[in-house]
């Protein structure tokens, strides 16, 4: 049994032109044509199309989605583990701590020891103050927050000016690779992203790479986090965020 490209369109909640598109590019080609030239989608076409957009929701871009679902060496059943294990953590972590453990090392960088004027000297324009309220009555119940807190209690001044400097030169190491044009899912980029991973673990809390995954997707639906990105490079917050899916995936 196949279905109109209208049809399909119907059952998976996306526009015929996107089924058009991803014809074009030979993302999904449907199986049959009828007399009069019509796309016809059948089974095997259908599965493909939920990978896709299993993949889509997951934040790949469609060339990164093309080259999984091409991988002779993948079957679907690992795609669908793949999908299953990043989706469930997202689940499970995006609302309880997607904006609470990044928004609480902003905002722990503001220890209550420094200076209004060393604090701003430490972070540029962010006020921790603006959302430090906001962040302990959303997320303060999380291990994640309250482990950053346990940790960062004692930081000083040099402390804090430290922690930024590392991690500004992990944003500096991936913003290079952006402007050489290294594929966000190349080893290069995936080895960034897991060495941000790693100074996350090292200076505020334990980040499994399945948690690391909502932060990424924090960089580009959260507006501040997005500009401070796009300030270092056009276009660091997406790709940021495909590496460190990428690199999520690989340690899948």
């Amino acid at each position: 049994m196949s279905h109109s490209v209208g049809q399909v369109a119907a059952f998976a909640g996306v526009t015929v032109r996107t089924l058009h598109h991803y014809d074009e590019i030979g993302l999904l080609q449907p199986g049959e044509r009828n007399h009069a030239g019509h796309r016809r989608y059948g089974d095997d076409d259908l599965d493909r199309l939920q990978q896709i957009l299993f993949y889509r929701e997951l934040g790949f871009p469609l060339d990164e989605v093309a080259a999984l679902l091409d991988d002779p060496h993948t079957d679907p059943q690992q795609h669908l583990r793949r999908q299953h294990d990043l989706l469930t953590a997202r689940i499970d972590k995006l609302q309880k701590m997607a904006a609470a453990v990044e928004h609480a090392m902003e905002a722990r960088r503001m220890n209550v020891r420094l200076t209004p004027e060393e604090k701003f000297e430490v972070f540029g324009d962010f006020d921790p103050d603006e959302h430090a309220a906001e962040v302990e009555e959303r997320w303060g119940h999380t291990e994640a927050y309250k482990e950053s807190q346990r940790r960062t209690a004692a930081y000083t001044k040099e402390d804090w000016k430290r922690v930024t400097e590392g991690l500004d030169a992990v944003h500096r190491k991936m913003a290079d690779l952006l402007a050489q044009g290294a594929a966000a899912d190349s080893a290069a980029a995936m080895d960034v992203a897991e060495e941000h991973r790693q100074f996350i673990c090292g200076a505020y809390y334990d980040c499994s790479p399945e948690m690391h995954t909502c932060l990424g997707e924090m960089y580009v639906t959260d507006e501040r986090f997005t500009a401070t990105y796009e300030a270092i490079r056009p276009g660091l917050a997406v790709y940021m965020r495909d590496a460190i899916l990428a690199n999520a995936v690989r340690h899948v």
